[in-house]
């Protein structure tokens, strides 16, 4: 085979590389070629084409001599017998560890393709965190398969161009590589719409030729006022992409004309000072649309990307859209990390922002990747994470903190960290109180109250939207989950065997192995925690521990034993109040064993709970109330009432005098003069809501009040 390709690639890389460095990828070349030898691409060419493409991709970048050796041995793990052993000797440990963090799992058998395709990505990402290399090898390898998506079927196109778009795009990013991005984005754009993308660009170069004259009048009235004020700077047309013009017209529901009636151009100055200076030119040449700057170069984005962005009002109302920036920060938007090998300079200072960013990212995977149960737990929480429109808000200290649109401030408190986020109970924004569940916006100054021994809500996962909020919440009541479960587990156990003076103290150890073995779990604990989620009913494990010829659980208790496990109200995710019949402390109560859940508590005279009963007796136990029970519990009032000026005001005063919290009013009319109100409360038992009902009867105009039952 011709040599041409790879003595190509190394009369480029001697411009920055050294005589043995390029050595050695040749070397990696001529292995990779011989390894897959006999191996095709989809459109006839030798498969040792797509290596070589995309370590040309890297020499681009100016990527290091290992990154451009795994390009080229990127796929022989995978395609070929060679192990990352055998690559470590030959080629060193770094280049084998970025080859195997690119490679795909093939050896490992997965239920579903989504699963696999999480799994890889996941194995991809955790490598990335390890060695940034990783990823920058890896998008090379995907943007020279996207730009060969022509040879496959039009099905597999779609799915390819699919993942690029959601997970390849967002990632190149998140890394600050628009270059990267931009590309991605336009292929799998053509590969997803192969009809609207023709439509689009058609209509876009007839737009462009309709707009020259305008576009050279605004870029010659910027270059003369930037030169009359002595200022240095080169001013270009920002050209929109045929992706991004889709994207707006189908999110913000805007035609084709309204999207292009927008003009974008770009100043590059020489340093940042003179970035704000081309600002006051600029915005005393046109006058600037309120609402409409952003300051990236103060506070950076996400990814390090940095610009200071105005948009103004032209000539006839024209709106224009300006980013100035310096040469440093223009290098940066484009690429990136990239830029860390692509401007290796004695002092690339520029390059330390993204590099940075990147790495603060990197950790928070780590810290997602502990957190999440599976991978596809996982691949949803990074999704998550790749696509933040920011918001700037403040710590009381005056730190910086960027969140995505729409976060709260338990978003925000997990942020600063993962304790301070379990344990907030209440926050202050702009020094007053806020709702947790208030969505936070640019400039706001938050500060959290936290509380020893509080822990997180369940609720919380309906209203945030950060990965690291959403999956330390999770990870947070799993281990909840399991403590409580295995403690009401053992109670309930416990409770069942002592109705024949037993306990598990006094289970020989060989019979509790072979019930383990019976049932197929591992240890104790797991049975416990079984029985406590409400998947084994504890009168059948009891009946299997007890030694031969006792009377078993469902036999009559003996002397003297008291019946009925005891409910503190502290048991937590185990233990589920039934909203048919809202028990209180102080009610008679029954509880119902349900899978996954644990225990739902009804009072006895509930009928929910009595056909349960009649269907399965032995899911259903008898409870009772701990002395002290520590919870408020929901109830509902129906009162009837003479509609009357202040009647609401007055029965919500009266609750809250005697310490109920009042959850919800409903006012329903009965006729002219009368009416129905349905009011939930939060009281603390039976007792406290006799009170509440006995003050309440004799407010003027309240003709009945009735607890609602199931």
């Amino acid at each position: 085979m011709s040599t041409s390709g790879i003595d190509a690639l190394c009369t480029r890389l001697e411009s920055y590389l050294s005589p043995e460095h390029i050595a050695d990828i040749r070397r990696a070349y001529f292995f990779s070629e011989k390894a897959h030898e006999g191996q095709f691409r989809r459109n006839g060419a030798p498969y040792i084409t797509h290596p070589l493409a995309v370590a040309n991709i890297l020499c681009d970048m100016h990527m290091d001599h290992q990154s451009i050796m795994a390009a080229m041995l990127h796929d022989v793990i995978e395609d070929t017998g060679v192990s990352k052993a055998e690559l470590a000797q030959l080629f060193g440990e770094d280049v084998a560890e970025l080859v195997d963090g690119v490679t795909k799992l093939t050896q490992v058998h997965f239920n579903s393709k989504a699963e696999a395709q999480a799994e890889n990505f996941r194995k991809m990402i955790l490598a990335m965190t390890q060695d940034t290399r990783v990823i920058l090898v890896k998008l090379a390898d995907r943007l020279h398969n996207m730009r060969t998506l022509d040879v496959l079927s039009p099905e597999k196109r779609r799915r390819v161009a699919t993942e690029t778009l959601e997970i390849y795009a967002p990632i190149a990013n998140r890394l600050g590589m628009n270059d990267f991005r931009v590309e991605f984005e336009e292929l799998g754009f053509e590969a997803i719409y192969p009809m609207r993308a023709p439509l689009i660009r058609k209509a876009v170069k007839a737009a462009r030729g309709n707009r020259k004259e305008m576009l050279a009048t605004i870029r010659e009235s910027l270059e003369n006022r930037l030169a009359e004020e002595g200022l240095q700077a080169r001013v270009m047309g920002r050209e929109k992409h045929l992706y991004s013009i889709y994207q707006k017209m189908r999110e913000k529901r805007k035609s084709f004309d309204e999207i292009m009636d927008l003009y974008g151009f770009r100043i590059i100055t020489e340093n940042v000072d003179a970035c704000y200076r081309a600002l006051g030119i600029v915005h005393n040449l046109y006058k600037p649309i309120p609402g409409k700057f952003k300051d990236y170069i103060a506070i950076p984005k996400a990814n390090g990307y940095q610009s200071l962005h105005t948009t103004l009002k032209g000539q006839r109302g024209v709106p224009i859209e300006i980013q100035i920036r310096t040469e440093a920060m223009e290098a940066m938007a484009n690429n990136g990390i990239a830029a860390h090998w692509l401007y290796k300079t004695d002092n690339d200072g520029f390059t330390n922002t993204s590099q940075t960013r990147a790495r603060e990212w990197m950790k928070s995977l780590l810290e997602i990747q502990k957190s999440a149960g599976n991978s596809m737990e996982f691949i949803e929480s990074v999704k998550i994470d790749l696509f933040p429109d920011e918001v700037y808000v403040f710590t009381p200290k005056g730190r910086i903190l960027t969140l995505p649109v729409g976060a709260t401030a338990v978003d925000f408190a997990y942020a600063v960290h993962t304790d301070v986020g379990n344990t907030c109970v209440a926050a202050r924004v702009d020094n007053r109180l806020a709702p947790l569940s208030l969505a936070l916006h640019t400039g706001q100054t938050v500060e959290i109250i936290t509380a020893p021994g509080t822990r997180p809500n369940p609720s919380w996962l309906n209203f945030v939207i950060t990965s690291k909020a959403r999956s330390s919440i999770r990870h947070f009541l799993k281990d909840q989950q399991h403590s409580e479960a295995l403690d009401l587990g053992r109670r309930l156990l416990e409770k069942t065997l002592s109705l024949q003076h037993y306990s598990l103290a006094k289970v020989p150890p060989e019979t509790l192995h072979t019930v383990l073995t019976e049932l197929g779990l591992p240890s104790l604990d797991a049975l416990l925690e079984e029985i406590g989620l409400g998947n084994r009913v504890p009168q059948i494990v009891a009946a299997r521990l007890l030694p031969e010829g006792s009377a078993g659980p469902s036999a009559e208790p003996k002397p003297g034993t008291t019946r009925g496990i005891a409910i503190r109200g502290t048991e937590g995710l185990v233990i589920t109040y039934a909203r048919c019949c809202r028990p209180l402390p102080g009610d008679a109560i029954v509880g119902h064993l349900s899978a996954g859940r644990g225990i739902v508590i009804h009072r006895d005279t509930c009928n929910n709970i009595l056909a349960e009963l009649r269907d399965n007796p032995d899911k259903c136990m008898t409870l009772r109330w701990a002395e002290k029970v520590d919870r408020e519990f929901q109830t509902e009032l129906r009162i009837e009432l003479v509609n009357q000026r202040g009647m609401l005001a007055e029965i919500a005063r009266q609750a809250t005098d005697l310490d109920a919290n009042i959850e919800g009013i409903n006012l329903q009319e009965k006729g002219a003069q009368h009416g129905v109100m349905h009011i939930n409360l939060l009281v603390h038992d039976r007792i406290h809501l006799a009170r509440i009902i006995k003050r309440m009867r004799i407010i003027p105009g309240v003709e009945k009040i009735i607890r609602v039952r199931a």
